[in-house]
């Protein structure tokens, strides 16, 4: 074992940073939206539906499979982006420790 290395020691410290950026990330959102702007979703770090947007113009009871598709696609993307800055994120923290053998893909 190398000197001065101590797993212990960066495990606790990873767990730590590992909680603060899902405090973060939590507060942090992203946004989609389809049919030209006509459904927005907002999705946070958790991978949450915050919030979702739908202009009245695309509101027709005749066809309600299309706004389907739309709210759809929106929180789809929304949470797809969600995940994408989640996992750049924790990127940046793995790519900073120095934890030999230890690989976090696929950890959110």
């Amino acid at each position: 074992m190398p000197k001065g290395f101590n797993p212990m020691q960066q495990v606790k410290s990873l767990q730590k940073k590992l909680a603060q950026m899902q405090e973060e990330l939590a507060q942090r959102t992203v946004e989609s939206s389809a049919g030209g702007g006509m459904v927005t979703a907002v999705a946070n770090g958790r991978q949450e539906l915050v919030k979702i947007t739908i202009d009245p113009q695309v509101v027709d009871p005749e066809d309600v499979e299309m706004l389907e598709d739309l709210v759809q696609a929106a929180v789809n993307d929304a949470l797809k982006r969600a995940q994408e800055m989640v996992a750049q994120e924790m990127g940046k923290l793995a790519g900073g420790l120095n934890l030999p053998g230890l690989n976090l893909p696929g950890l959110f």
